[in-house]
Formats: structure tokens, sequence, C-alpha cells
């Protein structure tokens, strides 16, 4: 099946979407060192050529993309995936005004994921966020517009809040996902489809949930998803030891534990901050028997999380927790790694959603999944 990436980053959806059978043909993404890592991943996406990897998406040429994809006209692409800028929408970007004020200029780039899709017409489409855009908020009416455009260009439109850790991502990562197929294609009026959403295969605590199946299999842990990694492939990293003002905050903080471990309220003989006085990611620790908070892209210096021997997390253990292959090579400075890592999708959960518009697009009979044993002889 044929492919078309956009906002592709470190190209953990276009892993997923490989994985699912969507060989990705083209690609469009903005950060120079995400192209370099892309294209040093040929082995992953074996169907994109360098001639078909593009920069920016608000100059994009679709009918160029489409040739050098090598399909030549809209209709054919089975699927456009990607994940627009989210800082637009992240929670925590909202102690700035004007993002409090809707008023973000990459916020637009969404009207950009809409124009290709407009213009490409593939049978699907899979678009990632973070879960704050959908918020009752700021963001609403972009998502409002988002979803107009969406229906406008001729598509069916279902949207989840996803947790990673459901899925078996060592992380504890919940996503905005938007699907939908060509209106063309339905056997159905566009606004009575509904996308079958995948089963959770694991289940565990999460935020304000009260219970969850037992029956899963219990969320995977950052113990477990960093166990077996060798100094070999994982050395130690310069920067990684903590110093400075609030160093040996970090290593007095219990793994699983943040700042407010060091409060009153925590009943510590000597409190060092106030009650709820920083945002929570402050001093947090990995905890070894839980899922990893979510990675972020650009963390703060004392923004975790920190690994529970109180440094920094190193890329290979970043890798780990995103569900990246280890030879998976990121190209750029450490800086630039920890960006296109943290603001990836972890490719297990683009790929059991990929999955699911595979079988959605077979049912329709839009796509014919070859027999591997017939394919054979």
């Amino acid at each position: 099946m044929k492919a078309i990436s956009l906002f592709s980053g470190a190209g953990g959806l276009d892993l997923g979407c490989e994985a699912a059978g969507f060989g990705t043909l083209a690609a469009v993404e903005w950060n120079a060192q995400a192209r370099e890592t892309m294209l040093a991943n040929k082995g992953f996406f074996p169907a994109l050529a360098e001639g078909a990897v593009f920069d920016d998406i608000t100059r994009l040429d679709v009918d160029q993309l489409l040739d050098d994809a090598g399909v030549g006209q809209s209709g054919v692409v089975d699927l456009v995936h990607g994940g627009p800028p989210c800082t637009p929408f992240s929670k925590s970007g909202y102690w700035l005004e004007y993002k409090r004020a809707g008023a973000d200029p990459k916020a637009s780039l969404l009207d950009e994921f809409v124009r290709v899709l407009a213009c490409a017409q593939p049978k699907a489409f899979l678009m990632e966020n973070v879960y704050g855009l959908a918020y009752r908020n700021h963001n609403r009416s972009v998502f409002e517009r988002f979803v107009e455009g969406i229906r406008a260009s001729g598509y069916s439109f279902d949207h989840r809040i996803l947790l990673a850790a459901d899925f078996g991502v060592p992380q504890l990562r919940q996503r905005l996902v938007c699907v939908g197929v060509r209106s063309d294609l339905l056997d159905r009026a566009p606004e009575n489809w509904s996308f079958r959403w995948p089963d959770p295969t694991h289940s565990g605590p999460h935020e304000t949930r009260k219970g969850w199946d037992t029956k899963l299999l219990p969320h995977r842990s950052a113990g477990q998803a960093l166990a077996g990694l060798a100094e070999s492939n994982n050395p130690p990293e310069p920067g990684e030891n903590v110093v400075g003002r609030y160093a040996d905050e970090l290593r007095g903080v219990p793994p699983g534990e943040n700042y407010l471990y060091w409060t009153s309220q925590r009943g510590h003989s000597a409190p060092r901050f106030k009650w709820r006085s920083r945002y929570w990611s402050f001093l947090l620790k990995l905890d070894p028997d839980r899922p990893s908070p979510t990675i972020q892209g650009q963390p703060g210096p004392w923004v975790g999380p920190f690994h529970w021997e109180s440094r920094r997390l190193r890329v290979a253990e970043l890798k780990r927790l995103m569900g990246f292959p280890d030879d998976f090579v990121v190209h750029g400075t450490r800086r630039e790694q920890q960006l296109q890592l943290g603001n990836a999708v972890p490719p297990r959960l683009g790929e059991v959603v990929a999955m699911g518009l595979a079988d959605e697009l077979q049912r329709l009979g839009a796509i014919t999944v070859a027999d591997p044993v017939a394919a054979a002889a």
C-alpha cells in the first residue's frame, strides 16, 4: 500500500505505518536533521527516495509531490498521514499569552494538512496530535475548522484520544488520533461512518482512571523497556550527569516522584519547595516499575523524566521508551535527537491505528491484500 508522510519528524508514524503495510513513497519535513534521519534509515523506508523528501509544506506543490512519489495523479495513494507541530495546542505552552489566545502561527499548519489531503485525494488519512487540540477552550475553533476542512475535502471523520501504554508502549503518552476514508469509497453516508478503533492489549493505572482491565497485559514498565541495554550500545553521554542549582534535590527524589517530595505537605523535615509551585515534571524521575511519563522534545534543564539513577536519559534509552528500534539512526546533536524523539509518534501506536485503516479499506474493497503464499508462488 502507498503512503505519503507529512510533518514526518524522525519517522515514528512512518515506522508504524510501514509495519502495517503502508510504504512511505514521499515525505515532507521542515527540520533538516529529521530529514537526514529519515534518509539515514533506508532499511526501514525502502520505497523512500531522496528526491521525494520535501521541506517546506507551505510552499509544497502537491502535483510535484505525487510525481516524485511515483503515483503521478490524485486518488491513487492509499494513505496520507502526519502530525502537524503540536506546540500551539500543548498545555505545556499555555504560560505563553499568545498561545492561550490561540494566536500561534503554527496552528495554521493544520490547514496545510487539509490542503494536501484535498489535492492528493488518498483513500484514507491519519492525523496525530496532542490531545489538548480537542480541548473545549481556545483550541476548539481550530479543531472545528480542521474537521470542517476534512469533510469539505470529501472524507469521513472520526477521532479518539488514545493512551500509548494501552498498546504496549512503555510510556504514558496520550495523543489525539484522527482518521477518515474518502467518501466515494464508503458503503454508507460519511456522517454515519465510524472507525473500528483498535482494542487495547495492555492496561493499568493512569491519572484519574479508577479501574482497568486486569485480564489484559499490564502496562510495560520503563524498567522492562530498558532491560538488556548494554553499555556498548548505550554508552554514557556528555552532560548526562546533573549539576547545578537543584542537583542535590534531584538526587533526593525517589523513583517515580517529583519536586513535591521536597514539600512540607509530603512531610519533609527540610522542605525546599512550596506545594504545587512548579510544573509536575519538575525534577520528575522514572519509576522502573511503571511506564515512563511523556517524553518531551524540548525539556527545560530541570524537567524530567530523569533516569532513576539521577541522570539524564541517553538517546538509546529514549528510543526504547518511544518504541524505536535500537539500530534506528537519529541525526543531529544530543538536543536535536531529543527533539526528534520527543516529538515523534510511538511507532506501535501508529501501527495499530494504521492496521485498522488497512482492514477498513480492505473491507470496503478499496485495496486488495495479496496472499503471501500466492505471491511467493
